[in-house]
């Protein structure tokens, strides 16, 4: 639930099955407190081996955005995390690395500073993902640079 109470993020594995296990392909439902769907974003595969699922989650402190890292669910690309992040003014999922010039993110782990500030890891340059460095990004900024969403 978002700090503010209005909205709800779901982790839901993709495949419903009895054998569920943390590791399962993942689905991000955003929902209003009413239970209204407001964005969704599957990160399955059709066979669930090369999809990605949840590591960690969290609101930002002024619940303006849902924050999400990812880990692969084949094993490929072991030291990529891909992350997302939900905009609630913007209504949009958007991967965070279009946020820091295409670069991508090499840990799970994240956190905020500030009411909507995000610190992640990157690499210093590109394909040296064992030489990490972390990156702070206001995400009003970093949204605001985007190019608007195609539908």
């Amino acid at each position: 639930m978002s700090p503010d109470k209005t909205m709800r993020a779901a982790v839901v594995p993709v495949d419903v099955s009895l054998d569920a296990t943390p590791d399962m392909e993942s689905r991000v439902v955003i929902r209003s407190i009413g239970g209204d769907t407001l964005a969704s974003k599957d990160h399955s595969s059709p066979r669930g081996a090369n999809g990605y699922y949840v590591y960690r989650a969290k609101w930002s402190p002024d619940s303006q955005y849902f924050v999400y890292s990812m880990m692969s669910s084949g094993g490929h690309s072991p030291w990529q995390f891909p992350t997302m992040v939900y905009g609630r003014k913007q209504d949009r999922i958007v991967g965070f690395s279009d946020m820091i010039n295409g670069n991508p993110t090499v840990s799970g782990e994240f956190k905020f500073t500030g009411p909507h500030t995000l610190v992640a890891t990157t690499w210093r340059q590109p394909g040296a993902p064992d030489d990490k460095v972390p990156i702070t990004v206001d995400l009003d900024a970093a949204f605001g640079k985007l190019k608007p969403a195609t539908e």
